[in-house]
């Protein structure tokens, strides 16, 4: 891959960079990576504004990133893109003309019904060297969608950065507050939680943490208002350090991403992995959630969390943990173990197969 004299060139492009999300998460950890393995690392979005506002919430470095526009016809852009080493394209479903000497598109979403079948992406794809896909779930409707065999890497988890704290009777939801294509429920929760705290359980709080910033405003007042009166609490555009410090105090995480959708019929709107579940788990959280999507990678039940998909089995499954004390302690011991899976140095090896 290019000249060993000169810095190996990497390109990244997000469509969803403002989003500040997992995806995000992924292309920027990959983009640290080959920027301390001494490459040039250039992401493709026109507003500078956005490196404060990445920095701030994902916790990354991005002084040595450039940032630049890319919106130019094919022409220019083949002439772009031809200098580099490297394309990482995380794809909105469609798939783009790629001119580096080596073409990786990621997909995070499982598109289906997108026509990804067609003359014109088969012979796109014929430039793209690795499909990769963040979960075997987001990659049996790829695979099926598009025709091709994709390899899966799972999302980078810096687990190493969440620990276990002082353990307080907290239960922590972390989750965009959006009503947007991946919604978090978190309406649901709130309803749960008063109906366990109108039944008696005292002494525990609820705490949402999550972005505003992507059509969430409106939804967010709503959750406040419906929580008024109850002992739960809100942390909006939380920064690293105060989610570090949250999850590390929590002792119950809970997720309702997905809750009422058929995973077969609209598999978009559950969670394609759940890299907040991982992070709770390193930080010694025992995980909660609606048992589809990606969560059926990360948690084995009864061992390390569990799944719910109905609003009384989430108050039943909730009350038995606080209740037994020594099945949180065992449960509490493997969540931690099993996080390290998700690694962001496992992430980084596998790609390191498919670059080097």
């Amino acid at each position: 891959m290019g000249n060993s004299k000169s810095k190996m060139r990497a390109g990244f492009f997000d469509p969803y960079l403002d989003t500040v999300g997992g995806g995000e998460r992924y292309v920027l950890t990959l983009a640290e990576y080959l920027l301390q393995k001494g490459w040039q690392v250039d992401l493709f979005w026109d507003d500078l504004n956005i490196k404060e506002k990445l920095s701030s919430r994902l916790n990354f470095n991005l002084k040595r990133v450039n940032f630049f526009d890319i919106k130019k016809n094919l022409l220019k852009r083949f002439i772009i893109y031809r200098n580099y080493d490297l394309l990482f394209w995380l794809s909105d479903g469609s798939i783009p003309f790629l001119f580096a000497k080596k073409n990786i598109l990621h997909f995070q979403v499982p598109f289906h019904g997108v026509g990804g079948g067609s003359f014109w992406n088969k012979i796109k794809l014929r430039k793209i060297r690795y499909i990769v896909c963040n979960s075997f779930f987001t990659k049996k409707f790829v695979d099926k969608e598009y025709g091709v065999d994709s390899l899966v890497i799972y999302p980078p988890v810096e687990v190493e950065k969440f620990k276990p704290g002082e353990k307080e009777n907290i239960i922590l939801s972390v989750g965009r507050f959006s009503q947007l294509l991946q919604v978090k429920r978190q309406d649901v929760l709130i309803e749960v939680f008063k109906k366990m705290i109108d039944a008696g359980i005292s002494g525990w709080k609820l705490i949402l943490a999550g972005a505003t910033d992507v059509g969430g405003k409106e939804y967010f007042n709503q959750l406040k208002y419906q929580a008024k009166s109850y002992p739960v609490e809100f942390l909006e555009n939380p920064k690293f350090e105060i989610l570090q410090n949250v999850y590390g105090k929590a002792k119950i995480f809970w997720s309702a991403s997905g809750f009422g959708i058929d995973e077969k019929k609209e598999p978009e709107k559950v969670e394609h992995f759940g890299i907040t579940t991982v992070e709770a788990m390193a930080a010694g959280c025992i995980p909660l959630v609606v048992g589809k999507g990606g969560a059926k990678e990360i948690i084995e039940e009864g061992e390390t969390g569990f799944f719910w998909d109905n609003k009384d089995q989430l108050i039943k499954t909730t009350l038995n943990l606080i209740k037994d004390p020594r099945l949180m302690k065992n449960l509490f011991q493997n969540v931690v173990k099993s996080s390290k899976k998700f690694s962001k140095e496992r992430f980084c090896q596998k790609f390191d197969e498919i670059i080097f």
